[in-house]
């Protein structure tokens, strides 16, 4: 059982799971909303041997928000070009680079990217860290 303020889900087998239901129905005020698609900003497929947990929709308003949603996806989440501290890293190299508007609160980007990092994203972990 996961509860979250208000929120309750319940994992387990069929039969398990309707006795646990009817008995908390029983004991509290409560409505059940079938299988859980959404849960504190996760989205949950159910796929036929396997279950999907992602962030698409934080995603797409992630990209909306800093003004990248017009942006085209990369396989890899960063270039690193060096380590060495004294070095930019981050300057434009090459003359279709663009730096990141000012209009972009860096800080909130960086938290937006953070929570994706800690959730569903592990693979965005190192680029975020080394961008912070």
């Amino acid at each position: 059982i996961v509860v979250y303020v208000d929120d309750i889900n319940i994992v387990e087998t069929s039969e398990e799971l309707l006795e646990a239901i009817d008995y908390l129905k029983k004991e509290f005020e409560m409505k059940d909303l079938g299988m859980t698609k959404f849960y504190l900003g996760l989205q949950i497929e159910y796929l036929e041997n396997e279950i999907l947990v992602h962030q698409e929709v934080y995603i797409t308003k992630v990209l909306k928000r800093f003004y990248m949603d017009k942006s085209h996806p990369l396989c890899t989440p960063m270039v690193v070009r060096s380590l060495d501290v004294n070095k930019n890293l981050f300057r434009p190299q090459e003359k279709d680079e663009e730096i990141l508007s000012l209009e972009v609160p860096y800080l909130s980007a960086i938290g937006a990217l953070m929570y994706l990092a800690n959730y569903t994203r592990l693979d965005i972990t190192f680029s975020v860290n080394l961008l912070a």
